[in-house]
């Protein structure tokens, strides 16, 4: 299963202890969008103001797409909008991936 990575903003007026909260304490309807959806072993990483996101998907543009069409996950973005930006691909709607650099199993 293809790993992908891309970037998340955190509004540096915002406190990363809150994006903390509101994923600790993220709907499990919001979860089971995202199985639905394909994606699988599901990271997101603090550094600084950027949020660097990974996870495991058969085909992220499946995975978009289905993301695209949930209802829960456009309420679950909706809740978030307050904190976060995301680095969108104007050619895709999907979040703009990063280009892996380096593998070692």
């Amino acid at each position: 299963m293809p790993r992908i990575a891309f970037t998340i903003n955190l509004d540096p007026a915002a406190d990363p202890a809150e994006y903390k909260r509101r994923h600790d304490e993220i709907w499990p309807e919001m979860v089971e969008a995202l199985r639905r959806a394909g994606a699988r072993n599901y990271d997101i990483f603090l550094y600084g103001t950027t949020l660097f996101a990974t996870l495991e998907t058969d085909d992220f543009a499946l995975t978009c797409a289905a993301l695209a069409q949930d209802a829960t996950n456009a309420r679950w973005q909706e809740h978030m909008r307050d904190i976060i930006t995301i680095n969108v691909d104007p050619d895709t709607g999907c979040p703009k991936l990063l280009p892996r650099m380096f593998h070692m199993d």
